[in-house]
């Protein structure tokens, strides 16, 4: 899923920001609303939502197909980015964030 550019055909790869305490190896960056407009939709289904330490990243997971997970993450300044991802390759990660001291499970119903 990494995105090529197509003007100088050299391979971009998408990566989380630094603060996210994993990365994925096929990650693809979703406009905002793409992002959006899938996570609130009837099939996208919330599987967690962590908060860094120090209340400056969040991150919500939502399955939204039998094989892709979106990852929406708020950073610091207030804006929202959205990430497709291979659903086998982001639940292990989802367990490193969960076990990460550094951020914490939230209320699924938080409202961020």
């Amino acid at each position: 899923m990494a995105a090529c550019d197509s003007h100088g055909g050299s391979e971009r790869t998408v990566t989380l920001p630094g603060a996210i305490p994993f990365d994925l190896d096929h990650l693809t960056r979703l406009s905002w609303e793409l992002g959006s407009r899938t996570v609130s939709g009837r099939d996208a289904t919330c599987v967690g939502r962590w908060r860094a330490a120090d209340k400056n990243w969040a991150l919500s997971a939502f399955d939204v197909t039998h094989n892709t997970v979106v990852l929406r993450v708020h950073t610091p300044v207030g804006r929202t980015r959205f990430y497709g991802a291979i659903a086998a390759e982001a639940e292990p990660a989802l367990r490193v964030l969960a076990e990460t001291p550094a951020w914490d499970a939230v209320d699924p119903d938080d409202g961020y």
